[in-house]
């Protein structure tokens, strides 16, 4: 059989522009010879939707969208994620649903028996869960549809499972001779690969070709890396989708695996990957073209205008350089020198004057007390007013440059340099950010060398340094994986080598910066726990880890 793979971008609630789009990938697939087309998870919605689905036209619109999809289709199946109403009761009202489509009709629907409400998802609130499930007969074949989760709690793969039920293994004990799943599978750095190998393996055991399509593109913080995959029953790569990137392919089951596949690319590579179509959708998709960009001629902005370049285009990025009294000249000149090279519009509103102003207003309040993180802070924060007003006056969107390290340990101003609309690197730590630039000239200087080898400083005060108030990068990165990513306590990270009192003063400072994460533009998501949506930690609580 020929199975096309439609791994395309969607867009949540564009319902015309959704279908538009499957319905051209349709065609394209049946004039390359599909017998069968496959399409995303949710579709036509979008995935996810979240509170979308608690609203009856959303819901109505999105039935349309399959009812109008239907009437473009013939003779050749068209297999797509939408959403079903569910009038069973007792029983939530909606359900994550998958529909065969042909010759003008849905002829078949199927149900997501697994709705994972870990980390970034919360399917229960809004799905009722399938009971049973059932193979499609199609052209002599049992093709067992799934969606997403359902794939993804194989026994032999994983050593702790996450629910009792295998749908794949209910549907090969029914016959099924072809597993097809319909994914909206976002990514994470090793993301890939485990899918990959978890895929193989059920191929292989189960003595059944596999075919994966899953989405790709950005919606808000979470980012579909695509990578669909056609296995055959020996778990061998017939066909895998690219990263990041739109494909239509038809596959066919029966010709032989091609030479072994190239492995994955480098994770700078995948990471960079992520972070440009993060940037590119959530700009677009929120109705934008250009962004705003503080260029403090540090590492951290070097590498969000670089990549802002990459997914926008030079033209629609434009850099400010806002010096004060303690911005040092090669500050200014490394700022300049990656304008050029990105080949964005730079401008430099020096924020002395402004400054000066505000200390005067303060003056008779300040009387008699030290210069500290008050004075500091104003500064980051009238950057973030002259943003704020270049975005208003001319409708650019506004990135964010904090990293990951700088997020954890409140190494950030709120309504200052935390202002924008994305925070393009906040789960990209600080060792990786180095990492990324670095990759970024490997063939030549993007990125200004002074901005990669100087000591970082935020240039609040005099000769200030990060490593004043923070542990060297290294050491600071390897706590907050072990504490954030991996969830150990300070005893078992201290095992690993790190003096206590570091360790419990990485702690409190995350602890005590909660507030701030709260109130932080929403990042793009690119590690196996990010801070946002995915984490979940009280604010006001007094629960102190020992």
């Amino acid at each position: 059989m020929k199975i096309a793979l439609l791994q395309l971008n969607s867009t949540i609630g564009d319902f015309a522009a959704n279908r538009q789009k499957l319905v051209s990938g349709y065609h394209a697939a049946c004039a390359q010879g599909a017998e069968f087309v496959l399409a995303p998870e949710l579709f036509l919605c979008g995935y996810p939707p979240r509170d979308l689905l608690q609203r009856e036209d959303f819901i109505e619109a999105n039935l349309a969208a399959l009812a109008g999809t239907a009437q473009e289709v013939g003779a050749v199946p068209l297999c797509v994620g939408y959403v079903a109403r569910n009038d069973d009761r007792p029983g939530r009202s909606l359900r994550n649903s998958a529909a065969v489509l042909q010759n003008g009709a849905a002829i078949w629907h199927t149900h997501k028996s697994l709705l994972p409400t870990y980390d970034v998802f919360d399917e229960d609130r809004y799905f009722e869960p399938a009971q049973s499930i059932a193979p499609f007969a199609f052209h002599g074949h049992r093709l067992g549809i799934t969606i997403c989760e359902d794939i993804w709690n194989d026994e032999d793969f994983w050593p702790e499972r996450l629910y009792r039920r295998d749908p794949v293994k209910e549907l090969i004990a029914q016959g099924a001779d072809l597993l097809l799943n319909l994914s909206a599978s976002p990514w994470s750095e090793g993301k890939e690969q485990t899918r990959l190998a978890m895929l193989q393996r059920i191929a292989r055991d189960k003595r059944v070709p596999l075919v994966q399509v899953n989405l790709v593109g950005a919606n808000d913080e979470l980012i579909f890396d695509g990578h669909s995959v056609a296995l055959n029953a020996q778990g061998e790569v017939l066909a895998r989708g690219p990263g990041f990137a739109e494909e239509i392919r038809v596959v066919d089951l029966a010709l032989p695996a091609p030479e072994p596949a190239v492995g994955f690319p480098a994770r700078e590579e995948l990471m960079y990957g992520a972070l440009t179509l993060g940037i590119r959708d959530y700009v677009h998709k929120c109705g934008f073209q250009k962004v705003l960009i503080g260029l403090s001629g540090g590492i951290d902005s070097a590498l969000v205008a670089a990549l802002a370049a990459a997914a926008l285009g030079p033209d629609k990025v434009w850099g400010v350089a806002m010096p004060s009294r303690y911005s040092s000249a090669g500050s200014l000149s490394d700022a300049a020198d990656l304008a050029r090279s990105l080949g964005i519009r730079y401008e430099v509103l020096p924020i002395e004057p402004v400054f000066e102003a505000a200390e005067q207003q303060l003056a008779g309040v300040f009387a008699g007390t030290k210069p500290n993180e008050a004075e500091e802070n104003i500064q980051s924060r009238l950057r973030g007013l002259a943003l704020m007003a270049l975005s208003n006056k001319f409708g650019a969107l506004v990135l964010t440059t904090g990293n990951k390290s700088e997020m954890a340990v409140g190494y950030c101003t709120l309504y200052g340099d935390m202002c924008g609309a994305l925070a393009v690197i906040a789960d990209v730590f600080k060792t990786d950010v180095y990492r990324l630039a670095q990759w970024i000239n490997r063939e030549g200087t993007v990125i200004p060398a002074a901005s990669i080898e100087k000591p970082p400083s935020a240039e609040l005060r005099h000769n200030q340094k990060d490593q004043d108030s923070l542990p060297p990068y290294e050491i600071l990165d390897a706590i907050l994986a072990a504490y954030v990513l991996q969830n150990l306590g300070p005893a078992e990270i201290v095992k690993r080598g790190f003096a206590p009192a570091t360790v419990q003063e990485v702690i409190n400072k995350v602890t005590f910066s909660e507030y701030k994460r709260r109130q932080a533009a929403p990042g793009l998501k690119i590690s196996p726990r990010a801070f946002g949506m995915g984490r979940r930690v009280p604010i006001a609580q007094r629960f102190r880890s020992r």
